[in-house]
């Protein structure tokens, strides 16, 4: 469901609902200024709910296929309601209203027609529904920002938790590291040992090689 199409849905049915309660109330105003002012007013309304039904009309015709019919389906029926205001108006509005309200046998003026009732009782109903589909809206909306910072904590978790493997293998490294140049270092010495130790040995033959000869040498 597009919730532009739900904002105008919304602001249609207010509308009309506002404007089948004028209508009924024109006939039971007698001052000739008032009544003016109040067919000027539902006028302007009736206009104003024909651009909200032009909007819908483009709004739906934009979404997917299957969405879009279900809108137009709808979008008939307030078609169907606004064209009953338009009528409505129309009668209330003519020279010989009053008239033809006193044929009609309304002699109770503050009394609603059965159409009028229904109307206003279908706008009640639309707008009711237009109300919890704004509300199963606002919670989907929540829930999906809860699971969002549910998922962002989660992540900062998981970063955590790599930084902290991260610092490790940095420290796994930096022993590594000391561990080879202890290594290179013991290697070091002990080749100098093994060349001293050589050297050593070397002397020590030349050595007894040199006394060997000269016991030789003095017989």
């Amino acid at each position: 469901m597009s919730e532009v199409f739900e904002g105008y849905e919304r602001q249609y049915c207010e509308l009309s609902a506002n404007l089948s309660r004028k209508c009924n109330s024109v006939s039971v105003i007698h001052d000739s200024e008032q009544k003016k002012q109040n067919l000027s007013e539902i006028s302007s309304g009736i206009d104003e709910a024909d651009v909200l039904i032009r909007k819908m009309d483009l709004e739906a015709r934009s979404l997917q296929p299957g969405v879009k019919a279900t809108l137009l389906a709808k979008l008939r029926e307030y078609k169907a309601d606004l064209n009953k205001l338009k009528k409505e108006f129309k009668r209330i509005s003519s020279p010989n209203a009053h008239d033809e309200l006193l044929e009609s046998g309304m002699a109770d003026m503050h009394s609603v027609s059965a159409e009028q009732r229904d109307r206003l009782s279908m706008s009640v109903e639309r707008l009711n529904q237009s109300s919890d589909r704004i509300k199963e809206s606002r919670r989907t909306v929540l829930e999906t920002e809860e699971l969002g910072i549910s998922i962002l904590e989660d992540l900062h978790q998981q970063r955590q938790t790599l930084l902290h493997a991260h610092n490790k293998l940095y420290d796994v490294d930096s022993a590594i590291d000391k561990s080879k140049k202890v290594l290179t270092t013991m290697s070091r010495r002990i080749t100098k040992n093994k060349w001293i130790a050589g050297s050593v040995i070397v002397a020590l033959v030349i050595a007894i090689i040199v006394i060997f000869y000269y016991k030789i040498s003095h017989r």
